[in-house]
């Protein structure tokens, strides 16, 4: 039974391996890497499977949810731009529609000097006076005349420009509708990887005993104990003494007060969040807004060094920026880990810390 057990999970992890493959952009092949020497087989732990195969399930678990994290990066970035590009495209509309209006106006006004002059033969009223006998009405007629011909020729450019900036309304807003179909399709195209990614995770966890799970919960927390210590034993945080400001004292609150809601990707509250829809919904809270996604929050935000953060300064993990969690002080963070996690408090070394960034820098 026991190894009809171990060829269910070694099953499970090649099942897995395949779709990570085949999901991931642009995978080269390498040649088979040497067969390794023979080592002695671990000694089945109580749970059931070994101990070094609940750890490969592991390292592919935090594969999988890391790759889901990016994609899901990626989607809040598509959400975030489909959001602008559609108020643009609605501003855009309204300019059309007063555009069009003016245009009318300008249109009945031209209509109207066009016949008045068709009903004085061709000459308007300014033009009779000047065929008057009577010098002051002639004097008269001529000041008349040159306002008409003022008016005329600005009655026909404004109209000119009115036309073009009609033209020009309608050329941007159909680029933008370009670029917000883009922008969909790249939304679609997220959000498909997610749910393969999450997925496949799913699908390797149940075919894990409870005690196995168990034991692989364990494993987990010593991974990150064992991080979290490794980066404290560097003294990091013997110079960090930062005092949060009065924003980012409410920033903290907000994300405390988010404990024990689970993670969903593409969230941002009130009942469930992913990462960065915890930090931005915090700040925006504290009445300083930041970028949407974790890779936007650490292009845009000013960065700090470690021995200088301070709670409520955001810390963004892995080389590609594709999670974050808030420092609340003494070495912890507030975030929103993963599918099938809630918000919880975490050692801030317990992942690969990329830097941290200040939203009210």
């Amino acid at each position: 039974m026991r190894s009809g057990k171990r060829g269910l999970l070694t099953a499970a992890l090649t099942v897995v391996c395949a779709v990570t493959v085949l999901s991931a952009p642009g995978t080269a092949f390498a040649s088979p890497a040497p067969t390794p020497a023979p080592t002695a087989t671990p000694a089945p732990s109580p749970t059931g499977a070994p101990d070094k195969e609940l750890e490969e399930v592991r390292e592919k678990l935090d594969k999988l949810y890391h790759d889901a994290a990016v994609a899901t990066d990626a989607y809040n970035a598509a959400e975030e731009k489909a959001k602008k590009q559609s108020a643009e495209i609605v501003a855009l509309a309204k300019k059309i529609v007063e555009g069009r209006e003016k245009l009318e106006k300008l249109k009945d006004q031209a209509g109207a000097a066009a016949r008045d002059q068709y009903r004085t033969g061709g000459l308007s009223s300014t033009a009779q006076f000047l065929l008057s006998d009577d010098p002051g009405r002639f004097l008269d007629g001529v000041g008349r005349m040159l306002q008409g011909q003022r008016a005329g020729k600005n009655l026909m450019t404004e109209k000119a420009r009115t036309q073009k900036e009609l033209q020009e309304y309608a050329a941007d807003a159909s680029a933008r509708w370009k670029q917000l179909e883009a922008g969909r399709k790249a939304k679609a195209a997220a959000k498909k990887k997610i749910e393969k990614q999450i997925d496949a995770a799913e699908q390797l966890e149940s075919r894990l005993e409870k005690k196995e799970k168990e034991r692989l919960a364990q494993l987990e927390r010593q991974a990150a104990e064992k991080a979290q210590n490794a980066w404290l034993d560097t003294g990091v945080l013997k110079d960090v003494r930062g005092k949060a400001s009065a924003q980012g004292e409410k920033a903290v609150k907000y994300a405390t007060r988010q404990l024990g809601k689970p993670y969903v990707w593409g969230a941002e509250g009130p009942d469930s969040f992913d990462c960065s829809g915890l930090t931005s919904q915090a700040w925006a809270t504290a009445g300083r807004p930041v970028p949407r996604t974790s890779q936007e929050q650490w292009r845009q935000l000013e960065r700090v060094d470690v021995k200088d953060m301070r709670p409520g300064d955001l810390v963004i993990y892995f080389d590609d920026a594709s999670h974050v969690g808030m420092y609340i002080g003494d070495g912890a963070i507030i975030h929103a880990p993963r599918p099938g996690r809630t918000v919880t408090i975490a050692g801030a070394g317990s992942m690969p810390i990329l830097g941290v960034v200040r939203p009210d820098a």
